[in-house]
């Protein structure tokens, strides 16, 4: 598995611990794009430099966090080479990954207990994409 890139604002930031030490248990190797603290930030400062990484390779797959995951989950999704979904429960992380092949998960970290995140992350990390009929699908997702 690559690096695994990690960003989140000021609110994801208590779930993006949680995640790291996750990830760290497992051994899996992550970059941290920030933020570090509870201090209010701009949740694009984050999300563009995860998008950037997972776009380039660099990293794969990313994890992103924001108080209820939609800004910074629009802001991902900006980028033409990313597919970030917005999940709150296991069955859509599973989903994200069968269907559309998700690169990005992303959690909303007020809405979710760790328990939850617990089950979200080992849903994402263990379903394969089916390919498909659903690459046809995202095939037909505009690429510029």
């Amino acid at each position: 598995m690559k690096t695994i890139g990690l960003a989140c604002d000021h609110a994801g930031f208590e779930l993006k611990e949680y995640v790291r030490g996750w990830l760290e248990a497992k051994g899996w190797a992550y970059k941290d794009f920030g933020t570090n603290s509870t201090a209010s930030v701009d949740y694009p400062d984050y999300a563009h430099p995860l998008a950037l990484a997972v776009e380039s390779g660099e990293c794969y797959p990313g994890i992103a966090i924001c108080g209820s995951g939609n800004g910074i989950n629009m802001t991902l999704n900006k980028h033409q080479g990313i597919r970030a979904a917005l999940c709150w429960n296991a069955e859509i992380a599973h989903l994200a990954r069968q269907h559309n092949d998700a690169n990005i998960l992303v959690m909303p970290g007020r809405f979710i207990s760790t328990e939850e995140a617990n089950m979200i992350l080992t849903e994402f990390f263990s379903t394969e994409f089916e390919g498909g009929r659903h690459q046809n699908r995202i095939d037909k997702i505009p690429v510029k």
